[in-house]
Order: structure tokens, then C-alpha cells, then sequence
């Protein structure tokens, strides 16, 4: 059976002149590079999407395939992390439902589904890096298995996580494997329009009929990264836009200006962001790293640049929970909100020292972003970068769902 192969560099060459084009001097990058641009609004989607084009375009498939080859590390280090994960073993078995329960009360089974994510992911990396025909075959088994199988998503108010981080990382599994022999795309693309996206959307346009501030920034985010994922999936602009447009004028807590209430700047020489969960606890605080990370990431590889967004208010706060969650002191306003139906009010006083320095899989994302492609000096975010790295996934932080909230292997894939 002919199988297709990974994507040439080629790709992103148009990848980056586009992006260029978005940020701030890209028209004279543009005429710098000999390109031509039709002129685009800020807010619109891509009249073409870029594939691959979510968590990793063809560049950063193909400088990891080079560095893996040749034996360079921090790659290999990275590589060596992900072929040591069981989940990316190609005999991995997936075990569909057509019912995924997330929330007490229910028979809870959504467990099932993040493993078969992480090892359908993960497979298809190994495929995309290394090009093992086993581990591009046992991705689609998952992909398609699931496609033909999960036809709801159920529980309490958790199923809007379920539907958000499990659609957006779904998605992008999906996305590196594109044109492979075998792959029923469509089939797929039906599940995620018909079984996440509608809750997505509904959370983030009902938000479970409570008061606007009652959910934290991550329930926002999630459902935002799904609709995002599901877009560039799909092809489909409206959806691509509806992300976007959220990101940065949302009325819930995960747009940009809710998700960093408050801005310090020049602390110690740099300018920092309180995060919107940090009176919460960390560990929520830097899944919100991942997941702002993943949306930002995505739009960046179809030419948005919202990491830069507002100032780079995002890059704010990473270097406030880097700062934080390092040892460090960091100022912190007293956060109050909304809760229940009622909108009854509540306030944090403090910031929490829960789960302090814990390690998560977000930083590479974040580092190579801000400190090697755009030079910037993100001393707290590259500190943390190292301090975790070689980063893993699924299954290298616990068998909890917190331990499968990001896709994760940044080392191996963001390196540059």
C-alpha cells in the first residue's frame, strides 16, 4: 500500500512570507522576499489554509526530521523522550466509545479517550519525524476508529473540558496525518463537527447559562483552541474567525485582556501579567500557558499573530507565572469576580502557592517562540523551558486527565 510522504520544507517558505505579512513590517519583509500579498483584513481567516498548519507546520516536521537524523541534541534528547512513551508504541490498541462521560455523577470514561489521543498523537509524530510506516498505520487505526464509533460527549458542566481539550488535540493528531493512505479525513471531520464543535460553541456563547466570570480562563481557552483546530481542519474560515475574534474580544475569561486582568510594567527590568487562575492554584495557571500557547501557536502557523497580540500581553504573563512558579517573588492584585448564576461576588487575595513549580510540557512552545524567533530576552519563560526539558507528553506527568491537558514534546518540535 503507497503511503504519502511527509511534507517538504517548501511549505513553509510560503508559510513564513504569509506571516510576515500579518506582523508588524511584513510588507517590507514581504518585498524583501520577492513576494506579492493580497491585501487582508487583520480579523479574516486565510483565504487558503496552510497544511500541516496547527501545532507543527512542514518546517518544524522537517527541521526535526534532519536534527533527529544527525543526531543533534536538544531533538534527539526530545525524540529519545517521545520513543520511550508507551503511548507511542505502534501496537497501541484503541478502545473507541461511542459515549465519553466527563463529570462526577457519570460513569465516567473520557480516561479511554485522552490515552487513544496521546497515542494516536504521538504515533504521528513518530511517522511525521522518522517516517515508520507502523506508527502512520497504528495513528489512522485510532483516528479512524474513533471516527466511526463516538457520537456524543456527556456529563456535568465538565464535558465543556472534555469537548475542548480533547477536540482541539484530536484535531491536530488528525492534521499531521493528512493525506495518508487510509485515512478517512472526511469521516473524521464529520465527528469533530458534529460530536465538539457544537459544544464548543455552546459553552462559549451560553457558558452553561452561569454568570459571565464564573468559569476560569481554561474553560474559555479549550473551547476556544477546538473551534480554532476544528477551522484549520476543516478549512472553514467562519470557525477559524469565530476563535479569533474571541481571543481577543471575548466576553468570557479566557480572552486576552480577562485572561491578564493586570499589568506590571518594568518589575526587575521586565513586564509581567497577572494570570487570571493565579490566585487559584499553578497548576491550572500553567495549563493556561498551554492552552493560550496552543491557540496562539495554531493561529501563527495560518499567519496570526496573536502571541504579539496587545502589546505581546500573553508573553506578559508567561514571564509572571515563569517568575512565580521559579521561586520568585511577583506582585498581585486582589482578583474579584462573578460566580454561580447570580454573579455572586468573590475575591482572591493572594497569590496561591499550590502546585508551585510543578512541571508541565508548556514552556518549549513558549520560548522558542518569544526568545529564538522573535529575539526577544523571556529570561523567566527560557528558565522554565530548560528546567522541564526534554519535555514529554501524555503519559510522562501522571495518569491523571491533568497529566494529558497538553499534546506536549516541545523539545522536539519547537527546538530551533
Amino acid at each position: 500500500m503507497s503511503r504519502t510522504s511527509p511534507h517538504t520544507y517548501l511549505q513553509e517558505t510560503e508559510l513564513s512570507r504569509r506571516g510576515l505579512f500579518r506582523t508588524a513590517g511584513g510588507l517590507t519583509a514581504a518585498l524583501a522576499l520577492g513576494g506579492t500579498f493580497a491585501a487582508t483584513t487583520a480579523d479574516a481567516a486565510p483565504a487558503t489554509f496552510t497544511h500541516p498548519g496547527m501545532l507543527h507546520n512542514a518546517g518544524d516536521i522537517n527541521r526535526a526530521k534532519v536534527r533527529v537524523a544527525a543526531g543533534t541534541d536538544p531533538w534527539l534528547s526530545g525524540w529519545n523522550k517521545l520513543t520511550a512513551n508507551t503511548h507511542s508504541s505502534s501496537t497501541w490498541t484503541a478502545n473507541p466509545q461511542a459515549t465519553v462521560y466527563r463529570g462526577s455523577g457519570y460513569p465516567e470514561n473520557y480516561g479511554i479517550l485522552y490515552n487513544d489521543i496521546a497515542a494516536a498523537y504521538q504515533n504521528a509524530l513518530r511517522w511525521q519525524v522518522a517516517g515508520t510506516a507502523a506508527n502512520g498505520d497504528c495513528a489512522v487505526r485510532i483516528l479512524n476508529a474513533w471516527a466511526n464509533t463516538l457520537t456524543s460527549i456527556q456529563g456535568n458542566a465538565d464535558r465543556f473540558l472534555a469537548a475542548g481539550i480533547y477536540g482541539w488535540q484530536f484535531a491536530n493528531a488528525a492534521e499531521l496525518m493528512r493525506g495518508y493512505a487510509g485515512f478517512d479525513l472526511n469521516k473524521f471531520k464529520q465527528m469533530m463537527l458534529n460530536v465538539f464543535y457544537p459544544l464548543n460553541n455552546q459553552f462559549l456563547t451560553g457558558h452553561n447559562d452561569a454568570c459571565i466570570t464564573n468559569y476560569w480562563a481554561n474553560w474559555d481557552l479549550c473551547n476556544m483552541a477546538s473551534v480554532l483546530a476544528i477551522g484549520i481542519l476543516c478549512d472553514d474560515g467562519a470557525k477559524y474567525d469565530q476563535a479569533v475574534t474571541y481571543f481577543k474580544s471575548g466576553a468570557g475569561n479566557g480572552s486576552i485582556q480577562h485572561a491578564v486582568p493586570f499589568l506590571y510594567p518594568n518589575v526587575d527590568g521586565y513586564d509581567l501579567g497577572q494570570w487570571q487562575e493565579s490566585g487559584r492554584d499553578q497548576g491550572h495557571t500553567m495549563m493556561g500557558m498551554g492552552q493560550m500557547g496552543a491557540i496562539c501557536e495554531m493561529a501563527w502557523n495560518q499567519g496570526e499573530d496573536l502571541y504579539s497580540y496587545d502589546g505581546r500581553r500573553f508573553m506578559k504573563a508567561a514571564q509572571y507565572v515563569a517568575k512565580y512558579n521559579l521561586g520568585n517573588d511577583v506582585p498581585f492584585t486582589t482578583y474579584t469576580w462573578g460566580t454561580g448564576q447570580s454573579c455572586a461576588q468573590s475575591s482572591q487575595t493572594v497569590i496561591s502557592a499550590d502546585s508551585r513549580g510543578q512541571g508541565r510540557p508548556v514552556w518549549a512552545m513558549l520560548h522558542y517562540h518569544y526568545g529564538r524567533r522573535l529575539l526577544l530576552d523571556d529570561k523567566y519563560i527560557s528558565q522554565m523551558c530548560f528546567s522541564v526539558a526534554p519535555e514529554g507528553g501524555g503519559g510522562d506527568y501522571g495518569s491523571t486527565s491533568g497529566g494529558y491537558d497538553q499534546l506536549g514534546f516541545g523539545t522536539l518540535m519547537f527546538a530551533k
